[in-house]
């Protein structure tokens, strides 16, 4: 209980709770981003590791109402593949995250976000066959970014927006991945020992946070402008890179 009470009462749990805020409002709305949004901010505040493991924590249970609904309309020929790439490549990712110096790779992880970001906004799109290998090799690239920043959405986001698939299906194909591969990191995680009592209390208070703004963000699915609110959410991704990375430690500090 002790341990509880420093962690609930240290300011940056509070704002990493606000932080949550917004990144589970653009997950449940878009299907994917709440780790763009979370991991610059969070890795600041607590630490790359620590950052990774709350987002793991939360982006687990609280993600059900959104996954049940996805499991009707998701694409499994494509999407299980992908998902056997991660499993391939997350421990690896892992690996990195447990022996990487912090400050190098703090200043990764805001590079990866906004290289990400660019190559989500410059409408890029994969023109080649839609076949189970090309999900699997997608897969392994989002694996290793997976394990090292819990940053895996972006490729495999260029991949299924490429084609022609609805919204819809699109948006259910990337919460059905990251559902699997919540449980792929997870065990990566474990197996290199990056698991952390504070992490995981921070977790705990964030999570009924996450859970009401994922439930946000999929009501504003329905009605929402998909073209603005993908405009807004890449603004947000882009100053959460730019201010969290080590040269901002002076303020956000």
């Amino acid at each position: 209980m002790e341990k509880f009470l420093t962690v609930a009462g240290d300011p940056a749990t509070f704002s990493l709770t606000l932080v949550v805020l917004v990144a589970g409002t653009v997950r449940g709305f878009a299907g994917f981003g709440a780790g763009l949004v979370f991991v610059p901010f969070a890795g600041a505040l607590i630490g790359p590791r620590a950052a990774v493991i709350v987002l793991w924590a939360i982006d687990s249970l609280p993600t059900l109402p959104i996954l049940i609904p996805a499991l009707r309309v998701c694409n499994y020929r494509s999407v299980l593949p992908a998902a056997g790439g991660v499993a391939l490549c997350a421990p690896f990712g892992a690996y990195l995250l447990a022996t990487a110096d912090p400050l190098v790779l703090r200043w990764g992880m805001s590079a990866v976000v906004l290289a990400l970001v660019v190559l989500l906004g410059s409408g890029l799109r994969f023109t080649g066959p839609r076949r189970p290998a090309s999900a699997f090799g997608v897969g392994m690239l989002s694996g290793v970014l997976g394990g090292a920043t819990q940053l895996s959405g972006p490729p495999v986001v260029v991949y299924w927006m490429s084609g022609h698939e609805a919204a819809a299906e699109i948006r259910a194909n990337l919460i059905v991945f990251f559902a699997l591969s919540t449980v792929i990191t997870g065990l990566s995680f474990w197996a290199n020992g990056i698991f952390s009592e504070a992490a995981l209390i921070r977790a705990a208070i964030a999570a009924p946070v996450y859970f009401v703004a994922l439930i946000l963000g999929q009501k504003m699915f329905g009605f929402a402008s998909e073209k603005v609110f993908r405009r807004v959410a890449l603004g947000l991704i882009v100053a959460a890179a730019i201010m969290a990375s080590p040269a901002f430690d002076g303020v956000l500090r």
